[in-house]
């Protein structure tokens, strides 16, 4: 990419499509720290509705310095407009319009590729809207710290610690044992008893996007609980988010 489509894709960054998408994949991928050009490549996977988007976030907090700065970009309203193609809307016209004249050949074509089951568990993730960006809205802070969490725990890897030998356990067993340690007996009358009331979480932190997080990290349990929550605070909104419950459901009694 020339400078002067840089410089005018990061003025115009509304409007960044795929081929200009593909070009600051490149820039990242020679110059990984080039903040700009992250967040513009964040941009234009927006633009795209790319399933990369979820990932690329975390990838773009983990190189910037300051993630404040990056949680206000992506929740500005510069970042989550979008100027659509016109080319590109009567595309997707044409081939709504397609799919609704021929929907007999449409279900014959599902049936064809899956599975009953399979077809459900397609449907359920769809409904979720799994993989499709996360949005943040300015006052969900707290959702998206959620999000940038279990994105880098690795397991312990032990293949480098040094081996003791058989003889040097023995040794420093029978140390132990030569030495007698006696452990006094604790006096109950000095032992302090503490309430220790259940964690719950803040119920006002609560949003869809943070149900959505714990979805997308295949924490189904905490995204029950999420909607569960949910119900309570929007009444109004209690069979959708009942609707959700069922769909995650049908995730974790068919998880891998």
């Amino acid at each position: 990419m020339k400078l002067d489509t840089f410089t005018n894709t990061l003025q115009n960054c509304t409007r960044i499509n795929q081929v200009e998408t593909v070009e600051l994949k490149k820039i990242i991928e020679e110059y990984p720290y080039f903040q700009s050009a992250r967040a513009l490549y964040l941009k234009g996977l927006k633009n795209q509705e790319s399933f990369k988007y979820n990932y690329e976030l975390k990838q773009t907090a983990a190189y910037t310095t300051d993630r404040s700065i990056l949680f206000d970009f992506i929740t500005s309203e510069k970042f989550n407009s979008t100027e659509e193609d016109i080319h590109q809307q009567i595309s997707e016209k044409i081939h709504k319009e397609r799919k609704e004249a021929n929907p007999v050949k449409e279900i014959f074509k599902s049936t064809k590729k899956a599975s009953i089951q399979e077809t459900t568990i397609i449907e359920a993730k769809k409904e979720l809207e799994l993989g499709t960006p996360l949005l943040f809205s300015s006052e969900e802070n707290y959702s998206f710290s959620e999000w940038l969490q279990l994105s880098n725990k690795k397991p312990i890897d032990r293949s480098q610690e040094t081996n003791v030998s058989q003889e040097k356990k023995e040794a420093i067993i029978t140390k132990f044992i030569e030495n007698n340690p006696k452990i006094k007996p604790v006096n109950k009358d000095k032992i302090i008893t503490t309430s220790i009331a259940k964690n719950e979480q803040d119920t006002s932190l609560m949003t869809q996007t943070l149900a959505k997080v714990y979805l997308e990290q295949n924490k189904y349990e905490n995204a029950i609980q999420a909607y569960r929550i949910l119900s309570l605070k929007y009444p109004e909104k209690s069979g959708f988010f009942a609707d959700q419950i069922k769909r995650i459901q049908i995730l974790q009694k068919n998880k891998s």
